[in-house]
């Protein structure tokens, strides 16, 4: 059955947008009323940004110009990811960044004035003005690659062509790349990127499994050079801005922002290959024991250990999961999280034209919005949470073998698998990626494939059968275009995992705590926010620790099974 157009979802399972606005007037009104206060953000404080007093009053002013364009760029964006074949929705988008381009580049004064000034001013302004400290903590760091106004403004102006990159591929990908329906024991299956990546990378009969990634594959095959050129234009636009900025690598450059070392990202995805590669490389091999299939294929990894047992879950049921789930973190948090549901912050359906996985962004001042698309069984709900707790909660209420080894595996395959493994290698092909690019040398789709196919032999070693179709998976991901941005989510997930051990060891303090952590926003670096939560990420003692808490997951589903087959 093809996917439903977005106009046949019912209303009731999409998000609902007007928390931000209540319709596109308002939308527009905001967009007339915010290029207004910009104008009177350059009359007030062009030229005069040199006492700490006026740059704190700008701040200010600042912040509600930014909640504004926050918001509009919401209104626009959120829509067109659930369905980027809509004319309407592709134009508004197109409208905001136009918006948001110009804004910025009027707005280029600002930083650029401020950080003519001494550090000793800066530093003022953290000091009588504490909730500025972060702004003044980010600007310290970028002081030192400040380019002349007239730069600045000029890159700000062509921010929409410097950035497109990242949308040519997604429309291309939801609009342009037709699959061929395919027809396995007389019934005919629609194919589509979606469909795939939802459904048959999944399915449990490998016949039609095999024959889906096989046009998947084909179809991304016809594009890979296309691909290749738009992203080499991404990562070739990041090495220049990092030259001009005066960085001393690409590297430096993409990892600024994030307050994270050359160091630390190397030592997050050089470990967790090397130690983590090995426990999944136990857990497929037993996984393709219980299936009983001759070799196990790239197009077989997400399949389930047992996939007759498939607990189902609606919206509903759902709903009593993540309170269960999540109570341990108290009454307050709880009913916090509850509120997505009445209040619809989430966008279930799966229709055509949607962009494929899920996540999570928040409006400034606002609740997230979550994507994702809902098929009805229990592993979804773990998508939707991204938690550890709700294993331990499947664990503690069921004496069920079985269950508790699928709560296991979920975990596994769900949760770790994306995050520790599929964004983790992603972040892997980048590094080989921009260490070309950091070195004067192009690619082509080819190279591209080879190098994926290098990354994920490197990891799965004899287990997995790494054949060119695998190597097309540099293709599947918008994350490319996003910077050093992959390896961010075992890094979280790394805090996440040990906090969560804590909570079991100690109680009630760790789970003080993870709340003081999350609460933190930007408030400390990366690395002394991970501290306030108990964990030092400036050591790799709680990747290992993490890579243990995982081969004794394995261990335990390794156990169960032997358990379940006596």
């Amino acid at each position: 059955m093809a996917l439903p157009k977005r106009s046949e979802v019912p209303v009731n399972e999409t998000w609902d947008l007007t928390a931000i606005y209540p319709g596109k007037k308002a939308w527009k009104a905001d967009m007339v009323a915010v290029r207004e206060l910009v104008t009177q953000f350059q009359n007030n404080y062009r030229s005069k940004l040199t006492e700490a007093k006026i740059i704190i009053a700008a701040l200010h002013d600042l912040e509600t110009i930014y909640q504004k364009l926050s918001w509009i760029e919401h209104y626009a964006f959120l829509p067109q990811t659930t369905d980027m074949t809509n004319p309407e929705y592709n134009q508004m988008l197109v409208e905001n960044d136009n918006l948001q381009a110009a804004i910025t580049a009027d707005l280029s004064f600002f930083k650029t004035e401020v950080l003519t000034n001494p550090v000793s001013l800066l530093d003022q302004v953290a000091e009588i003005e504490p909730q500025f400290a972060p702004v003044v903590r980010h600007w310290k760091v970028e002081k030192p690659h400040q380019l002349s106004p007239e730069v600045e403004k000029t890159l700000a102006t062509l921010s929409p062509t410097l950035n497109s990159s990242e949308r040519i591929y997604t429309t291309a990908r939801a609009a342009d790349w037709d699959m061929e329906d395919f027809e396995v024991d007389g019934k005919t299956y629609p194919m589509s990127f979606v469909l795939y990546e939802n459904t048959y990378q999944y399915h449990p009969n490998p016949e039609v499994r095999h024959k889906a990634h096989q046009i998947f594959s084909d179809t991304l095959r016809k594009h890979k050079n296309t691909v290749a050129a738009n992203y080499y234009t991404q990562v070739s636009k990041e090495k220049k801005l990092a030259d001009l900025r005066g960085y001393d690598s690409v590297f430096d450059y993409l990892l600024s922002d994030q307050e994270v070392s050359r160091e630390t990202f190397d030592r997050q995805i050089d470990v967790i290959i090397d130690e983590l590669g090995p426990v999944m490389q136990k857990y497929v091999k037993l996984l393709q024991k219980e299936r009983g299939l001759d070799k196990m294929l790239y197009s077989d990894l997400q399949i389930d250990l047992d996939p007759e047992f498939a607990p189902k879950a609606d919206l509903e049921s759902a709903t009593g999961y993540i309170s269960e789930a999540v109570s341990v973190l108290g009454e307050d948090y709880k009913n916090a999280i509850l509120k997505a549901f009445p209040e619809r912050w989430v966008d279930f359906p799966a229709n055509a034209g949607k962009e494929s996985g899920g996540f999570e962004t928040t409006p400034y001042g606002l609740h997230p919005y979550i994507l994702i698309s809902w098929t009805g069984v229990l592993p979804d709900v773990y998508t939707l949470i991204h938690e550890l707790l709700l294993t331990h909660s499947l664990e503690q209420k069921s004496d069920d073998p079985r269950m508790k080894r699928f709560a296991y595996t979920t975990m596994l395959t769900n949760t770790y698998f994306h995050n520790f493994i599929t964004h983790l290698l992603e972040a892997a092909f980048q590094r080989e990626v921009y260490t070309l690019v950091e070195n004067g040398q192009t690619f082509d789709g080819d190279k591209l494939t080879q190098i994926k196919m290098d990354v994920q032999k490197r990891f799965w070693g004899d287990a997995v059968d790494i054949d060119e179709n695998a190597g097309l998976t540099w293709m599947r991901q918008s994350h490319y275009y996003m910077g050093l941005y992959s390896y961010t989510y075992s890094a979280g997930l790394t805090i996440a995992t040990q906090s969560y051990l804590k909570v079991l060891e100690e109680g009630q303090p760790a789970v003080d705590r993870w709340l003081e952590y999350i609460s933190l926003g930007d408030q400390k670096t990366p690395m002394d926010a991970a501290k306030v939560a108990g964990v030092d990420v400036t050591t790799a003692e709680p990747l290992h620790n993490t890579i243990k808490f995982l081969n004794d997951t394995v261990d335990k589903v390794i156990a169960l099974t032997e358990e379940l087959n006596q």
